[in-house]
Formats: structure tokens, sequence, C-alpha cells
């Protein structure tokens, strides 16, 4: 936070006067040195010269100083007029100008007390909330267990329907791909996981507001303000994988604003921006499931005590036509997340959809989307979810 200082009328007037008596007293200093180099030649300084010279000498004693200390030891050098009125400057401005440098300092301790108090409180209120999130994530992650009661509780429940079952892993396979066992085993997965991406292509997707969170839609469950959107869910999931060791690049540029149609293609220029940086295999791309957007679809699991938005993979292929050579090794990386979600708080997750669709997950070779909750649920159920998400994440992938 800049503060200045404010000066009034008076002030002004009085700095200004105060170098304007500065350029006059340089001119005069040339003079005074020429004076004093002369005399010791045949040309001697008259009397108003003298009474110039022990004008300057009485009010500013520091030239006599430079101009003595110079003659004495025979350091006169001839100089260019700019050499030598630096020089003089920097001498005179250390021992004269510190009257007005006093004056500043002066001037900026008389700042209004309350607006310094005021500055200061707001750093140390931003430096204890930084504080304290820290602190409750390392709190939340201590009281996380593998061996939490769960349930699913979500009103008015749409059917889970599904295709294919690996392990406890339930798939709703929407291609005309035959998933056999070796397509979904994910033991031959190879990718690195010590970098994650986050971003969003419908970056402004929300939730339904709440006494806890409480915003003015611009659109259909949809605001500009990312406090309210999955790119705040983003940050939730973001610290807590931060917290477990991970490095998380989270990019919340808006793709789906002001236009909703190309957000796949203004995404697409995003993600590939960023990995011109490096190559980065996991890849999330964070939704919300817009199915309808009813209000009254709530997809919750219950975890413990707490109330979680369910979660959801949607996975692409390269049915549609486009080039997708990841597509299989993305969907391995989906089955191993999710087995060991089933296996730590089974219900937090939906099941698996596998579409012809591609959404930009042929650049990782664990990209994927995230779908988090519905229009129904409140952002702190999403919020929630992220913690337990990670906790996944960080089981899957510990070593």
């Amino acid at each position: 936070m800049f503060k200045s200082a404010v000066f009034s009328l008076k002030d002004i007037l009085k700095y200004l006067f105060c170098f304007i008596t500065l350029f006059l007293i340089i001119q005069l200093a040339n003079r005074y040195i020429f004076l004093h180099k002369s005399e010791g030649t045949s040309s001697k300084p008259n009397l108003i010269e003298k009474q110039a010279i022990a004008l300057i000498d009485l009010e500013f004693p520091q030239i006599k100083e430079i101009c003595e200390k110079d003659i004495n030891n025979n350091e006169i050098k001839e100089e260019s007029e700019e050499d030598f009125t630096q020089n003089f400057l920097v001498g005179l401005i250390n021992t004269q100008i510190g009257v007005v440098s006093k004056d500043l300092e002066n001037d900026g301790r008389n700042l209004d007390k309350s607006e310094v108090d005021e500055g200061n409180s707001q750093n140390q209120d931003n430096s204890e909330t930084e504080n304290n999130e820290n602190i409750d994530i390392l709190e939340n992650i201590q009281k996380i267990s593998n061996n939490m009661e769960t349930e699913v509780v979500t009103n008015n429940p749409l059917a889970d329907a599904y295709t294919n079952m690996y392990g406890s892993v339930k798939i709703k396979n929407e291609t005309d791909y035959t998933l056999s066992d070796e397509i979904l085993n994910p033991e031959g997965l190879n990718i690195d996981t010590k970098n994650i991406l986050i971003f969003h292509t419908h970056t402004c997707e929300s939730y339904t507001s709440s006494e806890m969170y409480p915003y003015t839609p611009t659109g259909s469950y949809r605001t500009t303000d990312l406090n309210y959107t999955v790119a705040r869910v983003g940050d939730e999931l973001e610290n807590y994988l931060n917290s477990y060791g991970f490095n998380v690049i989270h990019n919340k540029t808006y793709h789906d604003y002001p236009a909703y149609t190309g957000s796949y293609n203004r995404s697409l220029s995003t993600v590939q921006d960023i990995l011109k940086e490096g190559q980065i295999d996991i890849i999330i791309d964070l939704h919300r499931d817009a199915i309808g957007s009813r209000s009254d679809y709530a997809p919750t699991v219950k975890i413990g005590d707490e109330y979680a938005a369910q979660i959801m993979f949607v996975m692409g292929t390269n049915g549609g036509g486009l080039y997708h050579p990841n597509w299989s090794s993305n969907l391995k990386f989906a089955v191993k997340v999710q087995e060991k979600a089933n296996e730590m708080y089974p219900g937090l997750c939906k099941p698996i959809i596998l579409r012809n669709s591609r959404y930009n997950q042929h650049l990782g070779k664990a990209a994927c989307i995230i779908e988090v909750g519905a229009t129904g649920n409140t952002l702190e159920q999403t919020l929630t979810s992220m913690k337990y998400l990670a906790a996944v994440i960080n089981a899957t992938f510990e070593k």
C-alpha cells in the first residue's frame, strides 16, 4: 500500500524557494571559486566581491570548506562547468538539503494517524487471513481419515447409469469402443505426477447462492465474479494439492465470457501457451455439471459430518474423428484415481462418462474433465469436495 504526504500551498512555496535559492547559490559559488582561486594572482577582489565572499562563508560554511580543502591540497583541476556543478551539488545537497528531506520525513510522519493505522491493520489482516487459511488447510488435512463413514444423500437423485465395470469403478461408455480390461487397467500408466495444471473452459460456471457464499448471478448459474465460480473451487483444490507437495499451476482465464461459443478453442490456446514452458501430464479442466440447470439437483455425499458435492470424470476419445493419441492413457488415469476414491470415500465419485468428443485432452497423458457438483449444490459443498479429492490424488500417487 503506497502512502504519500499531502503538502499545503505554503509548503510548496517553501520548497520552491529553497530550490530557486540553490540555483542562485550555484551561480554565486562559481564566482566564489573564481575569487578564491584568484587570491594568489595579481587580480584581487574588490570590496563588493569581498563582502559577497564573507556573506557566503557565513551562510554556507560548507562551500568554504570545500574550496579551502581543494586549494590547500592543490587538488583544484580543470573541469567542465557541468562537472563542477555536479560535484558542487553533491556536497551542497548532502549538507543543506537535509533540511528539506527532514521536512518531508516529518510531513510523512504527520500523516493522518488513522490512515497509517488503517494501512497497517489491512496488511496485518491480509497476512493473518493468509496464515489462517494455511492453518485451516493443514488442520483439515490432519482430520482426514481413510475410514470415515460415507453416504450418498442426494435429494431428487438421477439414476447413475453405467455400461461397464472395472473393479469398483463404473463407466458409462457413450462411444463405439469396446472397453476391454487391457484398455481400462491402469497398472501400465506412466506419468509425471509432480506438476499439475488446473484450468476452466467454462470459467463462469457457478452454484446455488448460500448464506455463506451469496452472490448475484449474471446468467443462469453463472457469474463473472471468480470468487463464486468453479475458479474458486480450483483455488481450493490448488491449495490442498500444494500442501501435499504437488506443484500446481492454476489458470483462471475467462474462456466462456463474453461469448460461450468457442470456449474450447480459447481454452485450447491457453493450455498450449502454458505447455510451451514445459510439458505437464496431469491437466484438469474443472467444471460444474450443467445438467439442465436444475436448481433441485445437487449430487451430494456425506463424509463423516460434512456434506460434499459429488464429482464426475468426463473423458474424451478420438471417436469424433479428431487426433487424440492420449485418450487411453487419460482413461487409465481416471480409473486409477476413482479406484482410490471408491476405496477411501465411497460415493464421492459418480460413474465416469466416456464420450466421442476430445475436450482438448490430447494435450496431456493424464488430461481430464472433472465436474464438481451441479447447479443445486452450494459453493461450500464443492470446496469440501476438493479437500477429499486432493487427499485421493495424493494417496493415489504418493511414493
